[in-house]
Formats: structure tokens, C-alpha cells, sequence
């Protein structure tokens, strides 16, 4: 998430402080990410600094003013422009279970079900807000949405892991993951299983 951009996206519509900010994109965002106010001004510093946003007179120390710069608006419609960087990050469910299968005391079909049980209580919850939601604020839609079907892909890799790890360790073998075999340092090209990618 892009707060410094997002604050950007609002000063674009005119002038605004930091307290304003937050409470704009706390409204756009339905309060699903709070906001720290002192982050708000951390990231106004920064947009200060590289010149998109500057300071206008009038307010009193922190509840002076903002405004977008003629650079500011370019660097906004470049964002606007290009995809996001969409290399991986570290997720820490991968890791947890990474880390469960290849550790002694791991339980990595514990940690499936744990959480799945989760995912779908966060699901039920995305549901019940796009159910109460306002049908006529589309970027809350948007964003409801989005957080909707990254559950349910969330659900689904979990569903698949757990069929993986059914298959790889038939009822009643251990949890600890197989030594390695010969050539199993050689780069392993990832292949998702057909049924993740339907």
C-alpha cells in the first residue's frame, strides 16, 4: 500500500492538512487501514523533500496546508500509468509453512487448518461489509472486493497445499519433510498445480 501516493491522489483534488488527509483516506479506504496521522506527516515530509507536495502559508504548525506540485501531479500520473511491482514479497504464511515442513517439531497440516479457519472467518467478515456496505461508493466496492478475492485465492492455495501435503505424506507418516535426494540442490522451476490455476 502506497500511502505517500495515496496522499498524493487526495492533495490532487486541492489543498488539504495532515489531519484532513487521514481522515480522507480513512473514509475512501472504509477504515480498513488505519492511518496514523503521524505517518501521514512523515510521508508529507518525504513529498516535500522530492519536491511533489509543498507547504503553503496560513495554519499553525502542523495544520499548515499542502499542496500538489506541477511535479507531484506528474509523478501521480505515472502511477496512475504504470503496474504495480509485482515481485514477490515475503509472505509470512509461506514462511510459516516453509518452516513447519522442513523443521523437527513443525506441523504443517496444524497450521493449514489453523489458518484456514481464519481465512474464512476474515472472509465471512469482507462479506458482511460489502453486504452493509454503500452500493453507490464504488471505491469502497473496489476495495472490498479486492480483499474478498484475496481471501478466497488465500482459501484455495491453503485447500492445495493441504492436498500436497496429503499426497506427498500418506495417513500416519511423519511431519518432518524427506531428506534430500540427489540433485536436490539443482534449481527447481515452479510449477503450480493445474487446479490452483482454475
Amino acid at each position: 500500500m502506497s500511502v505517500p501516493m495515496s496522499l498524493l491522489a487526495i492533495l490532487d483534488e486541492g489543498p488539504s492538512y495532515g489531519l484532513r488527509l487521514k481522515q480522507e483516506f480513512e473514509r475512501r479506504t472504509g477504515g480498513v487501514w488505519p492511518l496514523n496521522v503521524g505517518q501521514v506527516y512523515t510521508s508529507l515530509d518525504r513529498l516535500e523533500r522530492e519536491g511533489l507536495v509543498r507547504q503553503l502559508d496560513g495554519g499553525i504548525e502542523r495544520q499548515r496546508p499542502h499542496e500538489i506540485t506541477p511535479a507531484g501531479r506528474r509523478r501521480l500520473a505515472e502511477w496512475y500509468d504504470r503496474p504495480i511491482d509485482r515481485s514477490p514479497g515475503r509472505d509470512q504464511l509461506v514462511l510459516k509453512l516453509v518452516m513447519a515442513v522442513g523443521g523437527a517439531n513443525g506441523d504443517p497440516a496444524a497450521v493449514i487448518q489453523a489458518e484456514r479457519r481464519g481465512a474464512v472467518e476474515l472472509l465471512q467478515q469482507y462479506t458482511r461489509l460489502k453486504r452493509d456496505g454503500l452500493e453507490d461508493d464504488l471505491g469502497w466496492a473496489f476495495l472490498v472486493d479486492s480483499l474478498i478475492f484475496k481471501t478466497e485465492a488465500r482459501v484455495r492455495w491453503l485447500d492445495a497445499c493441504e492436498a500436497r501435503l496429503t499426497k506427498a505424506r500418506p495417513f500416519g507418516s511423519g511431519t518432518r519433510a524427506a531428506a534430500p535426494t540427489e540433485g536436490a540442490n539443482e534449481p527447481v522451476k515452479i510449477t503450480p498445480p493445474a487446479e490452483v490455476l482454475r
